[in-house]
């Protein structure tokens, strides 16, 4: 979506699902796009993941999506992000989920720092509470890492992508996964090593590591060099920083035990004594969940009845409101490559006050020479790079959002690629952004890099 160049309203497509409207979307991965959605009858909004059947048909995965769809649907914990319902169109699956607005729990590192231990425990065991229950109902994580931790308006964790993660694997005869994912720094060594993993203790060392950053400010695990980095996870190699006390280092020790078959349980990490300090049970909802809309959505009997229509409402082209509130995490210009490597996020925003077509030209011109294939359509652009990185090519979306009256959102996020490839883009794209960033007057820019050009908080696979 954009404005002409003037800052005019143009009208637009905007599309709808059933009751809800689609807005922006917030990430994207190989399978899903993450939309913004809003209930048009009750003014709720919402999380779309829409996955391409086409996509989950070519990988044969139907079955397991539906088994794993019906499970989540059925589970309610405070601390695990929500499944509302399922849709299905001819060619798409929308998975409608509770929307968090609270930002990412990385961010309070990134902003603050370390954590206190107490603080840092009160997280890690509503994270152990949501993992656990999930695993006790058959559904493994496989994939915990930093965007997957986002919080609730009252600062409670949600964990998200649970059971939706990691699609493509499946368990072999051996009862083990075997597909390796995730995210190098926080996967435990037998993943790596791909000769098979039982996916609960994988998940475990995955929130050691997440226990170590929140009470550390940094990685436990961390090397450039991809094989450097494995090395060190293979052996465990890592020290507890002296302000850890006896009690959480030797824990962390037994969680991020190399072999599995030695690490900690859950069972005995929800006995260990530093883990129920102060400990709080979730209290939990009881509801009647029916799952005849996962049916009707995975019916392939060719029942139209059961599919939904997408479609397109002629619109003025603005950000809407509900819109630009689900933002105002990436609107905030008080932080700005401040947050350690590890915890670098997939999507980033800056605002200006020069003319739309004016700042895809300079978003093309400063890309190019960063080696760069650059497609544009309707101020949406494909930065497509040429070389080959840890997870393929670069690739980032690019989109003008008019907020008011000559002012726009500027949206750079990556759709393909490696999370911290992403993050030298930007900061070896930002000098030649300069002068079409809006800098609010009475705030001047101390540091390298682009005023506003700030990683947003938001609802991702």
């Amino acid at each position: 979506m954009a404005s002409s160049a003037t800052g005019a309203a143009t009208s637009d497509s905007r599309r709808r699902v059933g009751k809800y409207e689609l807005g922006r979307t917030l990430g994207e991965g190989t399978f899903a796009k993450v939309k913004f959605a809003r209930n048009v009858e009750t003014g709720e909004n919402f999380a779309i993941k829409v996955l391409d059947k086409d996509k989950v048909l070519k990988h044969k995965m139907i079955g397991q999506i539906k088994r794993e769809i019906s499970t989540m649907k059925l589970i309610r914990h405070p601390n695990v992000i929500r499944m509302f319902e399922v849709m299905a169109s001819k060619t798409k699956i929308y998975i409608v989920l509770e929307f968090v607005n609270g930002g990412e729990l990385f961010d309070k590192i990134a902003i603050n720092g370390r954590m206190k231990e107490d603080d840092a425990r009160k997280y890690f065991q509503q994270l152990i509470n949501a993992v656990d229950y999930c695993h006790s109902r058959g559904v493994f994580h496989r994939d915990l890492k930093p965007e997957n931790l986002l919080l609730d308006a009252s600062g409670n964790l949600k964990v998200s992508d649970f059971g939706l993660s990691a699609l493509p694997q499946q368990v072999r005869e051996d009862g083990l996964l075997h597909t390796t994912c995730g995210t190098p720094n926080y996967v435990a060594p037998e993943v790596i090593n791909n000769k098979g993993y039982d996916g609960a203790k994988a998940d475990l060392w995955s929130c050691g590591v997440i226990l170590f950053v929140l009470m550390a400010g940094y990685l436990p695990f961390e090397d450039s060099n991809l094989m450097s980095l494995y090395k060190k996870i293979f052996k465990a190699e890592f020290t507890c920083p002296p302000w850890f006390s006896t009690s959480a280092k030797k824990l962390i020790k037994r969680i991020l035990d190399p072999n599995p078959e030695k690490r900690i349980t859950f069972s005995e990490l929800i006995e260990n004594e530093w883990f129920k300090k102060g400990y709080k049970p979730p209290v939990f909802e009881s509801a009647n969940v029916s799952l005849d809309d996962v049916d009707a959505a995975f019916d392939e009997s060719g029942n139209s009845g059961n599919l939904v229509v997408e479609r397109l409402e002629e619109r003025p082209v603005t950000m809407n409101a509900f819109e630009l509130i689900s933002t105002s995490q990436g609107l905030n210009l008080g932080t700005l490559f401040e947050k350690p490597m590890g915890l670098v996020k997939r999507e980033t925003r800056f605002t200006s006050k020069r003319p739309a077509d004016e700042i895809i030209s300079k978003i093309e011109e400063a890309a190019t020479p960063l080696g760069f294939d650059v497609k544009k359509k309707n101020y949406k652009m494909k930065l497509q790079g040429s070389k080959t990185g840890r997870k393929g090519q670069l690739s980032i979306a690019t989109e003008v959002f008019e907020v008011a009256p000559s002012l726009f959102m500027v949206e750079l996020r990556k759709s393909g690629g490696d999370t911290l490839e992403f993050h030298n883009f930007y900061k070896n794209i930002s000098p030649g952004l300069q002068d079409i960033v809006w800098k609010p007057e009475g705030r001047k820019d101390t540091r390298s890099g682009l005023m506003g050009l700030e990683p947003a908080a938001s609802e991702r696979k």
